[in-house]
Order: structure tokens, then sequence, then C-alpha cells
């Protein structure tokens, strides 16, 4: 499966046809439906809509169709109809125009301080009175499908660059391991070394100039403290067996987001311990690229489904 990024974009468009009554069959109109659907990474899967009060009942098909295909993720789905006459505006009907004159008579002999009716509005209640009410609710879901094959190309998209840009970092990562590896062993020894040079000196001060035996051991003993407590073989290897999870699941793809985060945890909880253990400038250093590369990682990551 794909890895699939909480960021996307998708919009369509579709008109379709509402024709007027019978009785003016020359007359027609069409209605442009157009949905829009924003997505932005979140914790869980956050749905909110923004309907023409016509389509509200289209809601909870669009829900549904919705949370069929997505499983994390802030989704906007934003829908708009408008209505574009394809002809000359239509003149009322002499019946309308008698109908609203004796409505307005009627009102006036009960309100004398009500406004007359405008052109304006004549033309608007006749126009509504002439409109053949018309569901759009199948138009919508086909529309709504569209776009979100649209928005999931698009997460896969941007989902495919997040996961080269995360192996890119895994392999570093894999790198500075390998540099740190072969530098324990030298920091042991070297170690070593100091220890006994630092007895031999204090035999020296204190008149012996052969160093006894007890001391030489008393000097291996703490040499070998010191290489436990600067010993990070098992960070290592645990680092590496977290890269190589993070690698798997890429690879695997899916709804990984929430497992991919619980090991970026452990990899800046290694990187951590190798830091404290760290005896060289040399370790710091490879300890400190190593939060810098998981910190990145870890950002990218908070948008991966």
């Amino acid at each position: 499966m794909p890895v699939y990024s909480m960021t996307g974009y998708a919009a369509v468009q579709s008109s379709t046809a509402q024709y007027a009554p019978e009785t003016e069959p020359s007359h027609d109109a069409t209605s442009r439906l157009g949905v829009e659907i924003r997505s932005v990474n979140s914790r869980f899967l956050d749905l909110a809509f923004r309907l023409p009060d016509e389509l509200r009942q289209a809601e909870p098909g669009l829900r549904e169709l919705l949370t069929g295909k997505l499983k994390r993720g802030k989704i906007e789905m934003r829908v708009s109809l408008e209505s574009a006459s394809t002809s000359s505006l239509r003149p009322p009907s002499p019946a309308t125009l008698q109908r609203l004159g004796s409505l307005e008579d009627s009102i006036k002999s009960w309100l004398p301080q009500a406004a007359a009716l405008s052109v304006a509005d004549v033309l608007r209640i006749a126009t509504n009175e002439d409109k053949k009410p018309h569901d759009h609710s199948e138009e919508l879901i086909k529309l709504a499908k569209k776009a979100l094959k649209d928005l999931m190309s698009a997460r896969e998209r941007e989902g495919a660059r997040l996961a080269h840009m995360l192996l890119d970092r895994t392999a570093q990562l894999r790198a500075l391991a390998e540099l740190a590896v072969p530098m324990v062993p030298k920091l042991v020894e070297q170690q070593k070394t100091r220890f006994l040079e630092r007895w031999k000196e204090a035999m020296t001060l204190g008149g012996n100039s052969t160093l006894p035996e007890i001391a030489q051991d008393r000097a291996l003993t703490e040499a070998t403290a010191f290489a436990i407590r600067i010993d990070v073989a098992e960070e290592i290897t645990r680092l590496s067996s977290h890269l190589d999870e993070i690698d798997r699941l890429l690879s695997v793809g899916g709804e990984l987001g929430k497992r991919l985060d619980f090991l970026i945890q452990e990899l800046h909880r290694e990187a951590n311990t190798l830091g404290s253990k760290s005896a060289s400038l040399e370790l710091t250093h490879i300890s400190v690229d190593m939060k810098v590369l998981i910190e990145q990682i870890r950002e990218q990551v908070q948008n991966i489904e």
C-alpha cells in the first residue's frame, strides 16, 4: 500500500441541467455544483462540512463516503451550488403580476406604511416561483467521489515524497551509528593506557620504580569499569533495530503514522543515552547530529496518516 500524507487538496465542478415548468419549455438553466476538500494533519479524523441549505440532507452520505477512505486528518469539505440562466431574463407572466398586485393591495390595506414592491422584488419572486425543485443529491455524491479520488491521489504523492525523505534520514542515521561503533574500543584502550600511566606515576612518586601487580590489577579494574560505563553497543543495536522497523513500515505503507511516531520517541531515547555515555567530543557530535536528524523525521512523521 502507498504511504499517505494527511495534507492534500482537491476541487471539482460539474454542471447539471434544470428545467423550467412545462408551460415554458424554451427556458432552462444550469446549476454549477462544486466540491472542494482540504486536508491537514490531525491526531484523529476530524470532519467538517460547509454545505448550502438545500444540500444539508446529503451530509450523512458525504460523511460515510469520507470515513470509508480516510483514517486520520482534519478534513473540510465545501460544497457550492450556483444557478446560471442559459437564456435572457424571463418576464413575469400576467397571472403572476396580477396575483402580486392583489397581494400587495391586501397587505397595504392592513399595513399602510408597508413599502411598495420594487421591480427587483417582483423579478426575484417570479423567478423563484417558476423554479422547479431539483434534487442534487445523486450528482453531489458522484462529484464528491471524484473529489475524494483526487484528494487521495494528492495525499499519495505527498506521502511518497515524505517516505523518500524519511528513508534518506534513516540512511544518514545508520551512517552516524557506523561511525560511533569503532570509537568505543579505541576509547577503552586509550583510557586503559591512561590509567596505567597514572598508576606508574603514583608509584614512582611513592619511591617504587616498579609497578606492583596489585596496582596494575587495580588500574585494569578501573579501565574495565570505565568501559562498561561508556559502552554504547546496546544503544546502537536498538537504534539500528528501530531504523529497520521504520524502513519496513514505509515499504509496507498504509496507516502507519502513529507507529512511526512511537518509533521516533524510541530513537530519540537511544540518541540521548548515547550522548550521556559519550566519553569523547566525536561521540558527542554524533549524538547531536542524530538528534537533529530524528527531529527532522519527527516533524515529517506528523503529516503521515
